[in-house]
């Protein structure tokens, strides 16, 4: 993705767990205590961006250095998720969960080692992938309405976009064979 890509940058705004290991001078405003330093010990909902550079932050080169936060995977990915994707993926709406929940998905399977999360989420993107191919070409010709408007409602930006372009190139294909049949 591009520097400049919106999808980009909301999926980085995401919050995320965090657990901070060390004690921290002068942070205490991120647990809205401004006059305090940062316990070790505490929890906190930080964005993505923010959390990804703490946790792969070294607090020094000796052996026991460490670093000052650790990640945990988000609320939108947590084991009642997975659980309910495994079960049926088209099932979840995964725009309550995360208007960018694949982006969110593949940025923590880029910090995580989670085998089976990755195959999940494959799972569910290519299941659901047909449900929106399907109601792409059946949409009307201005790609909402009807039940293709609730049925969008679901979807994350990811889904979406696969739906305006299926819905294009069926309504691009249509126009073609109009075209081919006048002649």
């Amino acid at each position: 993705m591009s520097y400049y890509d919106i999808d980009s940058i909301l999926t980085d705004a995401e919050k995320v767990p965090c657990k901070f290991e060390l004690d921290l001078p002068d942070l205490g405003y991120l647990d809205n205590n401004p006059s305090h330093a940062l316990k070790a010990g505490t929890q906190l909902a930080l964005p993505l961006w923010l959390a990804e550079m703490l946790a792969l932050a070294n607090t020094g080169t000796s052996e026991d250095s460490r670093a000052p936060v650790t990640l945990n995977l988000p609320e939108a990915l947590s084991e009642r998720v997975i659980g309910a994707l495994k079960a049926d993926p088209r099932s979840v709406p995964l725009r309550d969960r995360s208007a960018h929940f694949y982006g969110l998905g593949t940025h923590m399977l880029d910090l995580f080692e989670e085998r089976e999360l990755s195959a999940i989420l494959r799972r569910t993107f290519v299941t659901r992938a047909a449900d929106i191919a399907l109601h792409a070409r059946k949409a009307g010709d201005d790609g909402v309405g009807g039940s293709s408007e609730d049925f969008l409602r679901g979807l994350d930006e990811w889904e979406r976009s696969l739906f305006r372009k299926a819905h294009e190139g069926t309504k691009s294909t249509k126009e073609w064979m109009d075209k081919v049949k006048k002649r």
